[in-house]
């Protein structure tokens, strides 16, 4: 957020508590209706420009930025709508490339509200549930774009695809970052059950832009995408990562697209999966500029690819040690995270700071780690979601080697002991990972203590 906002911090952060006091996110209503109701109230704000829709289990938000980012490039004026946050609620509704300003959320907050609260009161008249957190933010990121105005809106889905909030648009394209097993309460037991779900958002006439996925997962959006008459772009078939190379803060990557071939392109991001990643982006832009019939120009291309960030991914947050932080919360991006440690860091040692929320694959994600780890810090976030310390303890005890695990009960206490345990040997690594909420609080952490003026 720029300085002059700092007058209406106070605004923002009171539609920041306003959302938070509706239903949360981790328990979302699986219907589209009452979102759609606003919205039309609205004049349907979402139909004033474009769309790009992503849903995945892993690297949507790193893969969304990425496409915006190039389309900026490209002289494009983007919207960019993902969750969660990080750090600050603004996050979450970027307009050309920066957080929305606490001025323009609350003004359009104070736009949608009479909106919000009639179909409130109509969902409570028919015995239903008022809207959600999600829901009205969906809402509010739909009317900022419209209000500011942009030319494409790269959207994020929350969770799953088909009911999802954000799928009351009508995108153009709609693109798959790798499915694999989350939420398998909410959206199935099996990859298939989830694909199913997740294709959910491919729309009639629609292109599909997804990369490589598991056998069963490309099997549900073909079906879907045949039933919709929508044409797939595949990864691997119709593009694809031809090279990539350790750099300097990151990697030099060279990529087959659908119209042209792009070499030795500089990717400030750490990750063979970020490169992968960036292939998907660059088939998406062709798609988008030109319906991948025209190569792209490679001036905007290298520049809107070395301008991305990606917080909270193998994110820099300290030095003198080294801290990294890492919003895997999953077994996938564990496995991401783990193969990046290996190519592009070269450490003796690393301490894992271990947070995990309750819905998430805990035994899955330390399956990972523990056998890289020289010690794995337990702890929790501040989240009510957070599986207790002494619980996940227990379960991390349960499945590794004596002595590698200790449990702290604050975040603070277990990235502190893992500084100094870092500190007292030489090429040693810290890394905090395991939720995305602990994430942010050890990226707030790190800013405050001055981590990288070590």
């Amino acid at each position: 957020m720029s300085e002059y906002d700092d007058d209406f911090a106070e605004q923002g952060q009171a539609v920041y508590e306003a959302l938070l006091a509706r239903t949360g996110e981790a328990a979302p209503q699986p219907r589209l209706e009452p979102t759609r109701r606003v919205l039309d109230l609205l004049g349907d704000p979402q139909r004033a420009f474009p769309i790009i829709h992503l849903t995945g289990t892993n690297g949507k938000t790193s893969t969304s930025r990425l496409i915006e980012s190039i389309l900026r490039a490209y002289g494009l004026r983007t919207g960019l709508f993902t969750s969660p946050h990080l750090v600050s609620f603004n996050e979450r509704i970027v307009l050309d490339g920066e957080p929305i300003s606490n001025e323009a959320l609350a003004r359009n907050w104070d736009d949608i509200r009479p909106y919000v609260e009639m179909v409130d009161a109509e969902l409570a008249e028919a015995g239903n549930e008022p809207l959600t957190f999600f829901e009205v933010l969906t809402v509010l990121a739909y009317a900022s774009f419209a209000d500011a105005p942009i030319d494409v809106g790269v959207i994020e889905v929350g969770m799953g695809g088909e009911w999802d909030s954000t799928n009351v648009a009508d995108a153009q394209i709609a693109v798959f970052t790798p499915i694999d097993l989350d939420h398998v309460a909410r959206l199935g037991s099996t990859i298939a059950e989830i694909a199913r779900t997740k294709a959910g958002i491919i729309k009639p006439a629609a292109t599909v832009v997804t990369a490589a996925q598991h056998p069963d997962a490309l099997a549900e959006i073909r079906k879907a995408a045949e039933r919709d008459e929508a044409v797939v772009i595949a990864q691997d078939v119709d593009f694809e990562l031809t090279a990539d190379h350790v750099a300097v803060g990151g990697q030099v990557i060279s990529v087959r697209g659908r119209a042209g071939e792009y070499t030795d392109l500089y990717l400030p991001l750490y990750g063979d999966h970020q490169g992968q990643n960036a292939a998907v982006a660059i088939a998406v832009v062709e798609t988008f500029l030109g319906d991948g019939s025209q190569p792209l120009g490679n001036d905007p291309l290298v520049e809107g690819l070395s301008e991305v960030t990606s917080p909270g991914r193998l994110q820099l947050v300290g030095i003198e040690p080294t801290v990294l932080v890492d919003a895997a919360h999953n077994p996938h991006g564990a496995r991401s995270l783990a193969a990046a440690l290996d190519k592009y860091f070269d450490f003796a040692e690393t301490v894992f700071v271990l947070g995990v929320l309750g819905d998430k694959d805990a035994e899955g994600i330390l399956s990972v780690l523990a056998p890289i780890a020289a010690r794995i810090h337990i702890t929790a976030s501040s989240s009510s979601r957070s599986i207790p310390v002494d619980e996940l303890a227990e379960r991390a005890a349960a499945i590794t080697v004596p002595g590698l695990v200790h449990a702290f009960d604050s975040a603070e206490d277990a990235v502190f002991a893992a500084r100094e345990w870092a500190n007292e040997g030489t090429s040693r690594l810290v890394v905090v990972t395991g939720s995305v909420v602990l994430a942010g609080e050890i990226l707030d952490l790190a800013e405050a203590e001055e981590w990288k003026k070590a």
